[in-house]
């Protein structure tokens, strides 16, 4: 299994692009202008492999600027939890009150269960819900590779907002300690913003975990 990851638009969010056995899936895709679009095509054209699936950690304005764009160019529907279904449709709302442009993402083909499993090449993946930065906020959990995609659950020495529509710190928290911690020090995990971490290394280090348990 491969992973690549782009740093993309004003916000700079983190895509990833990831291969195993001829089969890619594209994490939050968050590219935004023509050479963003540029960059990502020319890496997936180097790939040569057939992308399957386009999934959303959760639908932010800054996680689905390239919504339309990879859907239409991959020919693949995106998939989100039903509970962003809403954040999606209204996507240029968001659009404008960040004062930036937005084309209007694609329907979602199908809505992402918790505890379904995401399988392509030879990779699984099983789906965590972790709500609390966003209503339907999913983690993508890769057992065997002891990876994590969190979105903005959880990032390296930080937490999620949660001063957004339907945002809460108690849930927030809730996710992160009893989905997120159990999963072992050894996790990486890969944030939709910022650097690379562990488990373990926010566990021990992160100002927003060290000595607090959930609300």
């Amino acid at each position: 299994m491969t992973v690549k990851s782009f740093t993309f638009n004003p916000f700079e969010t983190n895509c990833y692009v990831v291969s195993s056995a001829g089969q890619t899936v594209i994490i939050d895709p968050s590219c935004q202008s023509p050479t963003e679009f540029e960059v990502i095509t020319n890496y997936l054209k180097e790939l040569d492999a057939q992308v399957v699936r386009i999934l959303l950690t959760h639908a932010h304005i800054d996680h689905i600027f390239g919504c339309a764009f990879l859907s239409d160019y991959c020919e693949v529907g995106i998939e989100v939890h039903a509970s962003e279904a809403i954040l999606l449709e209204r996507g240029e709302f968001q659009a404008q009150m960040f004062g930036v442009e937005l084309v209007p993402p694609p329907e979602p083909v199908r809505f992402i269960e918790p505890g379904e499993h995401i399988s392509f090449g030879d990779v699984t993946w099983n789906v965590l819900h972790t709500p609390g930065h966003s209503p339907g906020s999913v983690t993508f959990v890769d057992e065997a590779n002891k990876l994590v995609f969190s979105g903005d659950v959880l990032f390296s020495g930080s937490i999620g907002r949660t001063d957004l529509w339907q945002g809460s710190l108690p849930v927030l928290m809730e996710s992160i300690f009893q989905q997120l911690i159990p999963l072992g020090d050894d996790f990486r995990v890969l944030s939709g913003h910022g650097p690379e971490t562990t488990i373990g290394h926010e566990r021990e280090f992160n100002p927003f975990l060290v000595g607090h348990a959930p609300i």
